[in-house]
Order: structure tokens, then C-alpha cells, then sequence
């Protein structure tokens, strides 16, 4: 099982697979690299690097006030070092898109290009009502039927999904004990996220517009409660030159393998190479 070293002394798992271009993967705020599963067949000519991030997954948890966008940065460069990379695109799903943000304004001679799942430079506030809801709290269900019943129910912004998709994302979201679900990541996650506020940055704006001169890719669902139409054309207003995909029956966040964001990014793999 790959892992590496922090440089404050944490282990943390990471997947190193294929041959060509590396991509990072940076997953969603309470995710892992099991995020990318449903894209990852579908992704020609990467080599396809995916983190857990501290607290979450199979790494090890720390100290949760370092559960931060800046630290979970430092990290992601600190795992380029470790596997002898000087470059790599990253390929950003929501929180992960925020910190390739952050990394551009920071540290972008280590970028080639950068691709944003469902995440911009302003976080619309049904969004992060959401997050608050749920961030953090064990689940109420007993077993992952009733976590996919549930879900099933709850996520009208989604339709048309692959058969088994639900049960899939549930095993992904939830690991199941004899007492009930339970969470793959630390529960101190909510305390650093929420305990400053929810919202991030006042504003980031200036990092969004520090990914200048990288080539881009901005895929949103088209029923997005975290990243608003009003965002979206603005970050394509800035950016004529991206690479975009609006994903229809799918919210937050599209699941990228399909058409519309798998085209999307086809075309932008294209133009790193």
C-alpha cells in the first residue's frame, strides 16, 4: 500500500497508476481517491495519482486544526516530491479544486494545468448548507440499503445515473460496523472546517485569476447547488480559452465519466501533452 511521509510526520496513502501525462487527483472535502473510480477507466495516457487526504481515507489522521486548504496543499506538493515530479496537472473535484487554486497562486511553476469539478471562486451558500448539514455527523442509518434508499430519495438534483451507482457511492461515503455506519474520515473534520465559518476566503477571485496562462478545464452540473450559473459564466468570462462542460441531471458533484465531462476532459488532457 503506497504512503509517504508529511513533512510534520503523518502517513499518507496515495495510488500511483499507468503511464503518460501525471495527473493529480484531489477529491471532495470528506472524500478520498475512491472519488475518481468512475472516471478513472476512461482516462487515456495519464499516469493517474490520487491522495487521501489527512484525516480522511487510509491516512493517517493528525492534529484536525491542520485539516486545512493550505496544509492539504503542501501535502500534495510534498507527494509530487516524493515520486520525483517536478510538474503535474491536477485534476481538482471541489475542495481539491479550491486547494489547485490555492497551488496556482502559490507554487504554479509545479502545474501544467488544472481541471475544476463543480467548484469556483465563490461557494453559493445553499452549498455549504448542505455541508453543514451532514459534515462531521455519523450517519443515521443502520446499514447501506437504507443509506442508498436514503440518498436515492434525498438527491433529486441527480437522474439518469448508471445502474448500481448509489450502492456504489454508498460504499464509498460510508463503511459499515456492527453498531451501523460509520465515516471514513475523522468527525474533527467538521471543527476545522466549520469552527472559522463555513465560508472560505472573503475572496478568490485572485486565485481563480492566478490559473492565467495554465490550460483549464471547468465542468459544473447543471444543477449545482454549490457552484451557481451566475459563478460559472464568470469564470468562462475570464477564461474564453477553458475548456468547458455543463452536465445535464447531475449536481453536485457530476461523477466525470460522463459524455459531457469525459469530452471535456479528453480535450484538455490533449492540450497538456
Amino acid at each position: 500500500m503506497p504512503r509517504f511521509t508529511t513533512s510534520d510526520g503523518l502517513s499518507l496513502h496515495y495510488t500511483d497508476e499507468g503511464e503518460g501525462t501525471p495527473l493529480l487527483c484531489l477529491s471532495g472535502l470528506t472524500r478520498d481517491g475512491r472519488d475518481f473510480d468512475f472516471v478513472a477507466p476512461h482516462l487515456d495516457g495519464v499516469r493517474l495519482i490520487r491522495m487521501d487526504y489527512r484525516g480522511r481515507g487510509q491516512s493517517d489522521w493528525g492534529d484536525h486544526t491542520t485539516y486545512q486548504v493550505p496544509v492539504e496543499g503542501r501535502d500534495a506538493l510534498e507527494l509530487l516530491d516524493h515520486l520525483g515530479l517536478d510538474k503535474a496537472a491536477i485534476l481538482g473535484t471541489s475542495r481539491g479544486g479550491i486547494i489547485a487554486m490555492v497551488l496556482a497562486a502559490t507554487a504554479k511553476d509545479r502545474l501544467t494545468g488544472v481541471a475544476l469539478n463543480d467548484i469556483g471562486p465563490v461557494i453559493a451558500e445553499a452549498g455549504l448548507k448542505v455541508i453543514e448539514g451532514y459534515l462531521g455527523k455519523r450517519p443515521p442509518w443502520k446499514t447501506l440499503s437504507e443509506a442508498v434508499a436514503a440518498r436515492r430519495k434525498a438527491m433529486t438534483a441527480f437522474a439518469n445515473l448508471p445502474e448500481g451507482r448509489w450502492e456504489a457511492e454508498a460504499e464509498r461515503l460510508y463503511i459499515e460496523t456492527p453498531d451501523g455506519l460509520d465515516l471514513p474520515y475523522d468527525a474533527k473534520l467538521r471543527e476545522a472546517v466549520l469552527g472559522g465559518g463555513a465560508q472560505p476566503a472573503p475572496d478568490l477571485w485572485p486565485l481563480y485569476d492566478a490559473l492565467a496562462g495554465l490550460p483549464l478545464c471547468l465542468i459544473r452540473g447543471a444543477n449545482s447547488d454549490l457552484l451557481d450559473e451566475e459563478t460559472f459564466a464568470e469564470m468562462i468570462r475570464r477564461r474564453p480559452d477553458a475548456v468547458v462542460a455543463e452536465v445535464p441531471d447531475r449536481g453536485h458533484i457530476p461523477f466525470l465519466d460522463e459524455p459531457e465531462a469525459l469530452a471535456a476532459l479528453t480535450k484538455w488532457l490533449a492540450m497538456l501533452r
